[in-house]
């Protein structure tokens, strides 16, 4: 066997040997040629060609050089020909009809070799002229004349309402026009080719757009086969918006999306789900349509999580989120929460989560992959507030304390008004649990108007996410206040200097969507504390506040997948569904558990009472001036107050918006007798520029019910939502 192995490679190699011989001068051959090529390069780009504009006035010459930049360089690198030349003048053509000079022809001519000089002739200007459209029939004109000179608009200011003549792009607005019909359930529209009518002496091509509508389909009867395990009935439920909509095949293609969707979030993890339509069967403008489903087994969570990609934070931190999940049946829902969860630390710049089927077992593993973002940020801040006037702030922020994904936070700030220091420990899942744990201790001073101060304290939180709406907490904080300076009579003040610690209660009800940025439904939180002497409080009292927000955009809610957004109402419905509505309502109470009777209201230290005014509460007065005052028109504040507020805000110019606001509230001396007494108003208009995070106000409240000595208003400017 040996030796047939050894006759075998050598009859094998002596083939290749020849080949190999072969194959030398052909090597060689071509190595020549491609030194040719580089030397004719060479010297190519050793005389380097020169290209010379003539006759061009519409458009500066760089703006013409920019739009052919492949071509010149194309030359540059490969040298110049008639051929380059020509598609050199050609795209210099293609530029000015892009631009609507319709009749522009460029010549070239080649001089010495090595020169290029292109002859323009720009012709006139051709405006775009009237659109006529042809046999539509269901289809409004305007809404049409939108999509036809879309792709010229685009290019444009809205605010010119002439446009240049662009056969390309009235070409390319023709397809969108037939797009819109077959989204509309014209199956059989045809929009034909464009033709153009050139009036010279007017400079303007006017258009007219052939179109035969044809049929509108609809669906007709959604049959169901294989195991439908919910019924018919059920996941007809789950398409009824969508059957309610003209056909088309993109609609098709939804049902499975829509019914796979409803199955996985059931635990049916595998399932496959295939829709067929059958145009040949309509029973007029009526198409069936069969949905087979195959549901497969019921998968449930096996407790298995691998994490790649973490370098820094524990594998464990990502880990526990999803092993409580163990045994449950499978739900995108409830790995999304997780994940939502986990992306809302600020830990990552990626996280994907990726079930995987656990060998021949009806159970699904989790895959997960990271990507870990900075831990690690500081900040400066600059800004102003009507009442505070600058401010100035440095902030340090580790989000991954010892890899456990426990962040603190230090910083400082300083304005025309306080000094503060301020120190927050978090543990988003304390003790691996639901809870979250937050600590904050501060130290700052502020200059009030009558007085001035410096607090010392720290507050610990813990709360708890019952479900995805509603959340509520534990606080305790402890704190010492000291009056520093003030022109308030000491009857007015109550104690100056003393420490209150208290242990409260807050819960609240999120309903709103986009909470930051357009927000849309309800919100209620409510707070109750109490300071005693048990908790080694020198100060007693009970504190409650409560509030109530509905915020309604009249803007759609979302847009149904695979209808195309009709963008052609009046425009003043347009601006319309750009604006929205806001109510909100607060109250808050305080009473003294060592005292009652008249002098409740100056028993009670006064940096604890109530005060209101301002931003955010009735706009018309200045920051803490609503209320009860001294002798000297110094605000002293109260034990019970309500905040009534509504809002209209509306569309200026891109992310700038107008408002138009009305506030009510009042502020008594003392909660023995809570009522509605001596409100107090504010009409007023404000601007607001929306930015990611919330957005900055500029107010002025117009006091209507002014009294001697009160300003007639107020202006605010201020960051974030007003209630």
């Amino acid at each position: 066997m040996g030796r047939v192995c050894i006759v075998l490679v050598i009859a094998l190699a002596a083939p290749l040997a020849a080949q190999t011989a072969v194959d030398a001068p052909r090597a060689e051959e071509k190595q020549k040629q491609e030194a040719a090529v580089e030397k004719v390069q060479e010297k190519r780009a050793q005389s380097t060609t020169t290209v010379e504009f003539v006759g061009q006035q519409v458009f500066k010459e760089k703006d013409l050089r920019s739009a052919v930049k492949e071509q010149l360089a194309t030359i540059d690198q490969y040298g110049l020909s008639s051929a380059r030349a020509d598609d050199l003048a050609f795209f210099v053509e293609v530029f000015y009809r892009k631009h609507g000079y319709t009749k522009a022809t460029v010549k070239y001519k080649i001089e010495g070799g090595n020169r290029l000089q292109l002859q323009i002739d720009e012709g006139a200007l051709m405006d775009l002229g009237t659109i006529t459209f042809a046999g539509n029939e269901h289809e409004p004109e305007k809404k049409l004349f939108d999509f036809v000179v879309g792709p010229t608009r685009e290019r444009y200011s809205k605010l010119q309402r002439t446009l240049p003549f662009v056969a390309s792009d009235i070409q390319e607005g023709a397809d969108l026009a037939r797009r819109l019909y077959v989204a509309e359930g014209f199956l059989d529209a045809v929009v034909e080719q464009p033709r153009y009518t050139f009036v010279n002496e007017a400079n303007r091509v006017d258009v007219t757009i052939p179109i035969r509508e044809g049929r509108q389909y609809f669906f007709g009867d959604v049959s169901f086969r294989g195991q439908t395990i919910y019924g018919a009935e059920a996941l007809r439920g789950q398409l009824e918006d969508l059957l309610k909509q003209p056909y088309t095949d993109a609609r098709v293609a939804d049902i499975p999306r829509r019914l796979q969707s409803y199955f996985k979030s059931r635990g049916y993890y595998a399932v496959k789900v295939e829709a067929t339509a059958a145009p040949e069967h309509a029973a007029g403008a009526h198409i069936p349509v069969q949905v087979v489903v195959s549901p497969g087994p019921l998968y449930r969570f096996s407790g298995e999580v691998s994490v790649n990609g973490l370098t820094r934070l524990r594998p464990s931190f990502v880990e526990k989120r999803f092993t409580r999940l163990k045994g449950q049946i499978y739900s995108p829902e409830a790995v999304d929460e997780q994940f939502r969860t986990l992306m809302k630390t600020g830990l990552f710049n990626v996280l994907k989560v990726e079930p995987s089927p656990v060998g021949d077992e009806d159970l699904l593993a989790l895959n997960v992959a990271a990507e870990e973002a900075k831990s690690k940020e500081v900040g400066f801040s600059l800004g102003y507030g009507t009442f505070e006037g600058g401010i100035v702030g440095a902030q340090f922020r580790e989000r991954d304390l010892f890899g456990y994904g426990r962040p603190i936070t230090m910083s400082v700030e300083v304005s025309q008004r306080s000094y503060k220091g301020e120190f927050i420990y978090e543990d988003p899942f304390l003790f691996d649990t639901d809870f979250s744990f937050r600590n904050r201790a501060a130290a700052f001073t502020f200059d009030y108007d009558g007085y001035s101060k410096f607090e010392i304290g720290d507050r610990v939180e813990i709360t708890r996410k019952i479900t995805k709406l509603y959340e509520a907490g534990l606080v305790f904080a402890a704190r010492h206040v000291e009056i520093t300076s003030t022109s308030i009579a000491p009857r007015f003040l109550g104690d100056t200097s003393y420490f209150v610690n208290s242990l409260g209660f807050t819960q609240t009800l999120d309903l709103r969507e986009s909470p930051l940025v357009t927000p849309r439904g309800f919100l209620f939180n409510q707070t109750l504390d109490v300071a005693a002497q048990p908790l080694g409080s020198e100060v007693s009292l009970i504190r409650g506040t409560g509030r109530a927000a509905y915020f309604l955009p009249f803007g759609p809610k979302s847009l149904t997948p695979g209808v195309v957004e009709d963008q052609t109402g009046p425009p003043l419905l347009r601006w319309f569904q750009q604006s929205s509505l806001a109510f909100g309502a607060r109250i808050g109470f305080l009473h003294s558990l060592d005292h009652s009777g008249a002098d409740e209201q100056t028993t009670l230290p006064i940096d604890e009472r109530f005060f209101n005014g301002g931003a955010t509460s009735v706009r018309s007065f200045g920051e803490r001036t609503l209320g009860p005052q001294d002798p000297k028109g110094n605000p002293i504040g109260g034990e019970f107050y309500t905040i009534f507020n509504v809002e209209y805000t509306f569309p200026i110019y891109g992310e700038l918006q107008g408002a138009t606001f009305f506030d009510a509230g009042n502020l008594l001396p003392t909660s023995e007798h809570p009522s509605l007494d001596d409100m107090r108003y504010a009409l007023g208009l404000g601007l607001r520029y929306k930015l990611p995070i919330g957005p900055i106000r500029l107010d002025y409240g117009w006091n209507p019910d002014r009294q001697p000595g009160e300003d007639f208003g107020a202006f605010h400017l201020s960051f974030g939502f007003a209630f």
